[in-house]
């Protein structure tokens, strides 16, 4: 059975980035991605630069998934977002509670990721296949690694078809959360989310913000490296490649690249594991 993969992007903020996206998007369709998916800002800040990439990835022939967050929105406006989403052919959603712009204080009338799984369902019926987030290292707010495993299922139980994890390094993590939920009786699809290295003052900075570890091995060795931006992408791939396979060797049913707009990364790791050129 071939491996599934899909690729994140993220919507870009200028002319130039926009044809850079375009570039990286036609390399990585050689790969042959289950579909692209694209990212939505804090309290809907992206909302038209999502819809835009989205609908040229959708018109350039490849299936493209909408990022969805509820926080600080109403559920008029997401009947809007949800109504020009269908019109464009989408078939594809991630649902998630997402952040909160900074200095805003109210939710809006969604809280929690379920609660905005459940409103799709209820409006679109079977239309969108609903991704969700996981986490294996457990939400930054959770109270607890029990409570987070619960949000979890109330996700699956309000009617998501398979979820994407936050990149992580350390692959027990996903095979313990993976198998933590199944005791619970969820069993949609938990694909992990696959972070590529390329610079490591970047990738420390995003993971304290979201709460991935850096294994000490790992944070020591890049360490180790200094300036040498060539070391440090040699060693990031070499990381990322071992844990693709670990984690495919495991039973994954596949993988989701956060390509951060770049081509170079995904290609190269998917290479190594004998998945481009399928």
């Amino acid at each position: 059975m071939s491996t599934e993969i899909s690729i994140e992007f993220f919507p870009p903020t200028t002319t130039e980035g926009a044809e850079k996206l375009r570039a990286t998007r036609d390399k990585l369709a050689a790969l042959k991605p289950s579909f692209f998916s694209v990212t939505y800002g804090a309290g809907g800040s992206t909302r038209e630069r999502t819809f835009t990439t989205v609908k040229e990835i959708a018109a350039a022939g490849f299936d493209a998934a909408p990022h969805l967050s509820c926080v600080g929105s109403t559920r008029a406006s997401i009947r809007e977002i949800l109504q020009e989403y269908r019109d464009a052919g989408i078939r594809r959603i991630v649902a998630l509670r997402g952040d909160l712009p900074s200095g805003v204080v109210d939710p809006g009338e969604f809280r929690y990721a379920n609660e905005l799984v459940a409103f799709i369902r209820a409006e679109t019926g079977e239309h969108f296949h609903i991704e969700v987030a996981a986490y294996p290292e457990w939400h930054p707010q959770a109270r607890s690694p029990r409570d987070d495993l619960l949000a979890f299922k109330r996700k699956a139980e309000a009617g998501a078809d398979s979820a994407i994890t936050q990149y992580f390094y350390n692959p027990d993590a996903y095979l313990y959360f993976v198998d933590a939920v199944r005791k619970l009786g969820v069993d949609i699809p938990i694909v992990p989310g696959i972070m590529p290295i390329g610079s490591f003052s970047k990738l420390a900075r995003f993971s304290d913000a979201c709460g991935a570890e850096i294994p000490r091995w790992m944070r020591k060795t890049f360490e180790s490296y200094g300036d040498d931006a060539d070391a440090i992408r040699a060693f990031g791939l070499d990381v990322v490649t071992r844990l693709c396979e670990r984690l495919l060797a495991e039973g994954a049913p596949g993988l989701h690249f956060y390509s951060m707009n770049m081509a170079g990364p995904t290609t190269e790791i998917c290479s190594r594991l004998g998945l481009a050129g399928r």
